[in-house]
């Protein structure tokens, strides 16, 4: 029997920067094996939910659970089921590939001797097996991005965070990371954000509206919406 446990379960969440209320009353959960995207503008609260996810941050007010463990009373445990790919996608530059998921195999506690089978799991999942041996600087922003997905799966997390995927990509590289996402529904739950709209549509099933910090829609979504557009301006 499957577990009924939502992957993420957030109820009433507040974030407050001093007198900014970044995120207001925010009430979302994702059951396993979705794709659910943080569609929303710069400023609207997106990053914000991802890092206290994450464990970087810590709420104001209201309950945060990931795979049924509270990121505050238990942080430890809720971050173990977390695998995070920044927008950035931050890596060490003197490394190679192979040696930074090794690397970050190690820092994420996978058993020394299952490292090397989890640096070649990631890679066959993300085409980076022929990149292993290639100094990090000489990947393309595509395989950069790769190697960033990479590292956030190399301990097999329940929970997959995909902060703007598909920022900086040109549109071949674009629909190669829109399948690659595809490709890891149903083994993960995926969590991803976004301001751009087709995309959204041909990514994810669901899709949650963030605008001002507060949550306005969500709804499930699909390739042939024709009305995705109208449907999150009338929420503006």
């Amino acid at each position: 029997m499957s577990d009924p446990t939502p992957a993420v379960s957030a109820h009433a969440v507040a974030k407050r920067y001093g007198p900014v209320l970044a995120l207001d009353d925010f009430s979302l959960d994702i059951q396993r094996g979705e794709i659910v995207c943080l569609l929303g503008p710069n400023g609207s609260g997106k990053t914000t939910f991802i890092r206290l996810l994450a464990g970087f941050l810590s709420p104001s007010a209201g309950t945060l659970r990931v795979g049924g463990f509270d990121v505050q009373r238990e942080p430890m445990q809720a971050r173990q089921r977390v695998g995070y790919a920044p927008e950035s996608a931050p890596m060490y530059r003197h490394m190679r590939v192979g040696e930074f998921l090794a690397f970050m195999a190690r820092l994420r506690q996978v058993p020394s001797r299952q490292v090397k089978e989890a640096v070649a799991r990631v890679a066959g999942q993300l085409a980076l097996t022929h990149k292993l041996d290639a100094p990090i600087p000489t990947l393309s922003r595509g395989y950069r991005q790769r190697v960033c997905i990479a590292q956030a799966l190399v301990h097999e997390p329940q929970l997959l965070i995909l902060d703007e995927p598909s920022n900086g990509l040109d549109p071949r590289q674009i629909i190669e990371m829109r399948h690659l996402i595809r490709s890891l529904a149903g083994k993960y739950t995926v969590l991803m954000s976004s301001h751009i709209l087709p995309e959204v549509a041909r990514t994810a099933d669901r899709v949650a509206v963030l605008l001002g910090g507060q949550l306005r829609g969500q709804r499930t979504v699909s390739p042939a919406d024709t009305d995705l557009e109208d449907w999150f301006l009338s929420l503006a």
